[in-house]
Order: C-alpha cells, then structure tokens, then sequence
C-alpha cells in the first residue's frame, strides 16, 4: 500500500474536533520522529506542530498548511477503516490535506532545497477557528514565512485536476446564534404567554429579505438558519427559542452591513413579539484572497512542467479560516479534485486516494521551484 494511503487512513479513523486533536498531534508527531531529525525542528502549539525543514543556505522561508481536525458528522462510508470515535468523521478532507503535507515534508527532508520551508498542522479550521490565534503565536512569530500555500479537497473535481483563481477565492463567514426569550404558558392560553416559537419562525422569514432586498444584486451573501430549537413538549407554548446559522458575504463590507441588518430585524421581534434576544456572531472567519502575482506563476508553471489540468474556477462561499494567513502573509489556495459523489462535510463522503500523489506531485515540484530560484 502507498505509505500516504496508509497515513490517510491511519487519520481518518481518529477524526478529533478542534483544540481536541490529541491522538491526531501524537500521530503526526510520531511520524515526525521516524524521519531523519538532522534537517527539522519541531514545535507544538496547542494540538498543532510546526514543523521547520531547513535549507540548503535559506534566503527565505515558504510555508504550507494543512488544518488537522475533524467534523461532529456521525460517518456512513461503511469504508473499513471508517472512524473509530462517535459522531465524528473526517468529512472535510482534512485526513487527505495531512498526508498530503506529510507527504510534501518527507520529500523536503531527502531533498532539501535552497530555502527554509514551515510547515503548519494548524487545529480547529471548522471551529472555533485556530488559524488567526496560530499566526498570533510566539511560535509561529519566530518562524514566520515569507510566502505560504495550502490546498482544500473539492469532490465535484477529477483526479488530476486543480482550480484555483487570483484574488478572492474562499468568502467572509461569521457564525450566528439568537437566543429569544419570551413567557411560556398552557397551550390553551396563548394569550397569556409570548410564543418563542411564532417568534423564530417570523424571524426565520424576515432574514431573507435581508439577502433579497438588503444586498445589491450583483453581489452575493447567504444567511442559512439550519438549526432551530425551542420548547419542550406539545402542548406547552414555548418561552424559549434558539436559532443557529451561518453568514458568508462576498467582501467585508457587506459583511457588517447584513449583520447591521440583523440586529435591527432582531430589534423588531423583541418589540412585536415582547421578548428578549441575544446575538452571538461565534467564529468569524476572514475571506481567502489568493495573491495575485503568485497565483499567475503557479498557473503558469503547473501548465507548464505538470500534467495537470488547471481550472480557473469561480469564487465560493466556503469559508476557510486559512485567510487570516493569506491576509498577513502572500499566498494562495487552490481546490485539489478528488471526484467524489458525495460533497463536502456529508456523512458519506469517500474521497478518492489517487489524488494525494497528484497533490504531492504537484506542491513539491512548485516548492522546489521556489525554494531554489535566483
């Protein structure tokens, strides 16, 4: 068996969700250990590593993240090596994204180039977001690099095939929580009581009208509600409600201006409805924007050394907290085709593993290129 396959399903029967992730660090630590040490120096920070494999004479230092955790997904791959802990799947790839960096670090350790190279095994990407606490780091400070890299699955891709763009790729995104509070009561007195339950179902429908009537139609914004909660059984009238959904918006500004739309129709339910509500934006987590000088050399050279297909795809609206790095520190992210049915974070998704040589293929000869050029 490709020793990367077996490294990928070594992870992915051990999904951990984030700032959880320790049998994942002790895995990949372990790993680590079995290569020759001379050339790298390992730190921790929290449940990731960093990872430095030194260079030949270092000019500059290139970076490559991979995001370590897992999904609260309860998996039905039936696949033989599926996840061995409950409700937890790696239904995002980041088991693909792991051995692909694993992959990328032990070819730099028989190969050196030129140039320092960090690689960062950041926890937490789906919540509550670990890249901007990371790049905070002291640890991450010291070594910061001059240019970084990463890569994200896309099932709806072909083995063997790339998209990415320059300049925005992956969109702002913000958690949202709204807890509303009225005044429960018997069923058969519902003029006694506020009904949370009428009250977050009218909020619900109030919320598209933001995306329908708040934001320029030749922009783009999703409010998703895809949780709600409330009461306790039939034939009480509800005093409490929770809504849980997500924001993602195409730039910043329309960011704050849905959000400022938000609160004024939360405004509005306390008032129609006599309660009270509280707004909690969670995570949010900074749009991926792809430089664009960089991006135009790794198209170019992947057209013209690789037998790679590069797609010029179009702006999503996955939200990746690797833009927090790319917003301090020039890079990109490209998505990396893996042909599955079944799409990202589903309880079914299976990957296909041809596509981690290809990935590996592919970002250790760019690297290389980099790391050694004039």
């Amino acid at each position: 068996m490709n020793p990367l396959v077996k490294i990928r399903r070594d992870l992915h029967q051990i999904p951990e969700i984030g700032f959880q992730e320790f049998k994942t660090q002790a895995y990949i630590f372990s790993y680590l250990e079995s290569l020759t040490q001379e050339r790298i120096t390992i730190k921790k920070w929290k449940t990731g590593l960093l990872v430095k494999v030194h260079g030949l004479n270092p000019r500059k230092t290139i970076g490559y993240r991979t995001d370590i955790d897992g999904l609260p997904i309860s998996e039905q791959t039936g696949l033989p090596f599926s996840s061995i802990h409950e409700a937890r799947m790696h239904a995002c790839g980041h088991d693909f994204h792991m051995s692909i960096a694993l992959g990328v670090l032990t070819y730099f350790v028989d190969n050196p180039i030129i140039d320092d190279i960090i690689f960062v095994f950041q926890p937490a990407e789906e919540g509550p977001g670990g890249a901007e606490a990371m790049l905070k780091s002291s640890e991450m400070r010291e070594w910061m690099p001059d240019m970084i890299f990463a890569l994200h699955i896309a099932p709806e891709y072909p083995v063997g095939t790339i998209a990415v763009k320059e300049g925005l790729l992956f969109a702002n995104t913000s958690e949202l929580f709204i807890d509303l509070k009225g005044k429960g009561g018997h069923a058969a007195y519902p003029h006694q009581t506020n009904d949370m339950v009428i009250a977050a179902c009218t909020l619900v429908n109030q919320l598209q009208t933001i995306i329908s009537r708040n934001v320029d139609p030749l922009d783009s914004a999703v409010i998703t509600i895809g949780k709600i909660t409330g009461g306790t059984v039939q034939n009480i009238i509800a005093e409490k409600a929770r809504l849980e959904g997500t924001i993602r918006t195409l730039s910043p500004e329309s960011m704050g201006k849905v959000k400022h739309r938000i609160e004024a129709l939360v405004k509005g339910i306390e008032t129609g409805y006599e309660c009270n509500a509280v707004i909690d934006y969670g995570s949010m987590y900074h749009q991926v924007y792809n430089t664009k000088s960089i991006t135009k050399d790794f198209i170019n050279y992947i057209q013209q050394e690789l037998d790679v297909k590069v797609i010029e795809c179009r702006e999503a609206m996955t939200g990746e907290d690797f833009g927090y790095m790319l917003k301090e520190i020039p890079g990109l992210m490209f998505w990396l085709g893996v042909e599955s049915p079944f799409g990202l974070h589903h309880a079914k998704l299976s990957p296909n593993e041809a596509a981690i040589d290809v990935a590996v293929n592919v970002m250790t000869s760019y690297i290389s290129f980099k790391g050694n050029e004039e």
